[in-house]
């Protein structure tokens, strides 16, 4: 499975992105899918993300909950991250993950249970 991040750049301060993620190859009947982020420096961080593909709930980081909107369209093997009201803080390289086995809740944010990543795209916000 390969995954294609897209959509990052540089944006001002209470602009807005819509990254997405395009998977490609074997596919799967269900899957977890979702956003990290690294800052410069710091370490990786999950943003946001499904804990399988059949699961309409969306899980945020607290930090980022009103601002961010995790979405997907199954048919297109894609997943989509709308970023609002963007803050400097938010500059970092943003990757999406994907991995065949669904999650428990507890799990969603576990980076070691991703089995596939994205290459990233970097956001920077400038203020």
């Amino acid at each position: 499975v390969q995954l294609q991040a897209s959509g990052g750049g540089l944006v001002q301060a209470g602009g807005s992105l819509r990254l997405s993620c395009a998977a490609s190859g074997r596919t799967f009947n269900t899957y977890a899918g979702s956003w990290f982020r690294q800052a410069p420096e710091k370490e990786r961080k999950f943003v946001a993300g499904f804990r399988s593909s059949d699961d309409a709930h969306a899980y945020y980081a607290d930090s980022v909950k009103s601002r961010f909107t995790i979405s997907r369209d199954n048919t297109k093997n894609t997943i989509y991250l709308q970023i609002d009201s963007l803050e400097p803080e938010d500059t970092a390289v943003y990757y999406c993950a994907a991995d065949p086995n669904r999650k428990l809740t507890a799990n969603v944010a576990t980076i070691s249970l991703y089995r596939y990543w994205g290459q990233g795209t970097l956001v920077t916000v400038s203020s």
